[in-house]
């Protein structure tokens, strides 16, 4: 949800109205717009008085600047243009986003030094960068103050931003591909923000049927269609809630007909008390947000539909909801997978790993796929090891491991590789069965980790994102203010983008 209602590409004019903003390289300052958009020069001035450099991220507004038509011209600092990445220019329009988004009109005057600033590419990265700070989830607020302004300070009449860039029909294409993505991590925030009463397994389920006019196929497994698979594990989770579970696979086949698929698996836990094993009264309303991973998959999905990737790409999620009650799995159960495997269930909170066992097996057995990737926002240790700033990263392949930290870095959404190994087996040996589900206080997101690579089949390729700190919760940036952040869609968009599309 974005309180931005479109954006579009011009080329340089003197806008008339509303609010401008000027990009201004550091030490160079701004382009030759600027002179015919404040001819009195007011902006120069203020330049001297407050210091301002251009320094990257840094703004200074003047109010109804002498001889100029609009109310209020920000400058914006750009930094050194030739350091520029393609995610800084995201960052950029995310510095202009936090402000923009309370305009009914903007400009956005992309007039700078060099050959960067004049890529169509460079304008429609600051126009994604606007958007996705735009984002506020406030679909259940109704009060609005007499101001028109909501209290996140979005206006209650969605604003127009228009780019004003050299080339605005080559930012036009090049936007119309980011702004599959953008609408892509909108969902996935979307779906981590709604409510649990909202947002149940079955709900899920059909929020993923909508994809099915962008191309996507949709298949959605019942309870009764999973027991008879023997999905145990998955099934075990959910047998304390009267909210069914369900099982959800995305196809995208916009590849090589016959390829074999990139399949992406995700966590659907839409609410995690820990089942018996319950979780603190403290902070448990966030777990809302367990089910980051699947949202992450189907905002992927989306993104990828949108703009007609050349890719074979099976998105696969396992949706329940771990309640408590006389039906509820008991600490020492043990249960079968569909492997075949059995699992001593030592701790019911720890029922992510049993729903990924499940989906991950169903999609080795049925697709082949070329490699498998899956997310979850599965252990609290993860966040003891890296914060917030990275997801843990663990893999069997050091090829697919490299990919995926490359496309981390380059959108910024960043992954630091964990190990695996035989010593950590010993974290998951059962006396009772051929696994238990836990592996004591230390090295819990490894032990985790180990347990779902046993669903791996036939050495395929396969990583696991522990995305626990950066799904929800994360801290604030230049593109995210969001408590469901969206992690995963744009870096693994970015992946398919360089090594899956043909």
């Amino acid at each position: 949800m974005t309180s931005i209602s479109s954006i579009s590409f011009a080329r340089f004019s003197v806008p008339a109205k509303g609010t401008a903003y000027l990009l201004s390289a550091e030490k160079d300052g701004a382009g030759p717009a600027v002179a015919s958009l404040d001819p009195a020069g007011v902006l120069e001035r203020a330049f001297g008085i407050a210091d301002f450099s251009g320094k990257f991220g840094a703004t200074l507004e003047v109010i109804a600047p002498e001889g100029s038509g609009v109310d209020k011209l920000i400058a914006v600092g750009a930094g050194k243009i030739a350091e520029l990445d393609e995610h800084a220019w995201l960052r950029l329009g995310g510095v202009i986003g936090a402000s923009a988004a309370k305009a009914n009109n903007a400009s956005v005057v992309l007039d700078l030094p060099g050959d960067a600033a004049a890529d169509p590419v460079c304008a429609a990265n600051v126009a994604a960068g606007i958007l996705l700070r735009a984002y506020a989830f406030d679909k259940y607020k109704t009060r609005k103050p007499d101001n028109g302004d909501d209290k996140s300070g979005a206006r209650s009449k969605p604003g127009r931003i228009t780019v004003m860039c050299a080339n605005p029909a080559g930012a036009k294409k090049a936007f119309a591909s980011l702004k599959s993505v953008v609408d892509g991590v909108f969902l996935a925030r979307d779906l981590v923000n709604e409510p649990a009463n909202i947002l149940g397994p079955v709900e899920f389920a059909a929020r993923i049927r909508e994809l099915e006019p962008l191309g996507v196929q949709v298949e959605i497994l019942t309870e009764k269609e999973m027991k008879k698979a023997g999905m145990g594990a998955l099934l075990g989770v959910a047998q304390g809630s009267p909210r069914g579970a369900r099982l959800a696979v995305m196809r995208w086949e916009g590849g090589r007909k016959g390829g074999k698929p990139l399949a992406v698996v995700g966590k659907g836990v839409t609410f995690d008390t820990g089942g018996n094993s319950m979780k603190s009264p403290s902070g448990m309303e966030d777990m809302k947000g367990d089910m980051g991973g699947a949202a992450a998959v189907t905002g992927l999905m989306h993104a990828l539909a949108s703009r007609k990737a050349k890719a074979n790409v099976v998105g696969i999620v396992g949706l329940v909801e771990n309640s408590v009650d006389g039906n509820a799995q008991r600490p020492g159960d043990i249960v079968t997978s569909m492997s075949g495997q059995t699992i001593e269930v030592l701790n019911t909170d720890a029922e992510g790993r049993l729903v990924l066992a499940d989906a991950l097996w169903y999609c080795c057995e049925r697709f082949q796929p070329a490699a498998v990737i899956d997310l979850a926002t599965l252990t609290g240790a993860i966040m003891v090891a890296l914060g917030q700033h990275h997801a843990g990263l663990f893999a069997n392949d050091d090829d697919l491991a490299s990919r995926l930290t490359q496309a981390g870095l380059a959108t910024q959404e960043r992954l630091w590789r964990m190990p695996l190994g035989p010593e950590y087996e010993k974290l998951i040996e059962s006396r009772n069965a051929d696994m238990k589900n836990t592996g004591g206080r230390y090295g819990g997101a490894i032990a985790a980790a180990q347990f779902l690579q046993r669903f791996i089949k036939d050495d395929t390729p396969w990583a696991h994102l522990d995305i626990a700190g950066t799904a929800m919760g994360a801290p604030s940036n230049e593109v995210s203010h969001s408590w469901g952040t969206g992690f995963g869609v744009r870096l693994l968009d970015r992946l398919v983008r360089d090594h899956y599309e043909k």
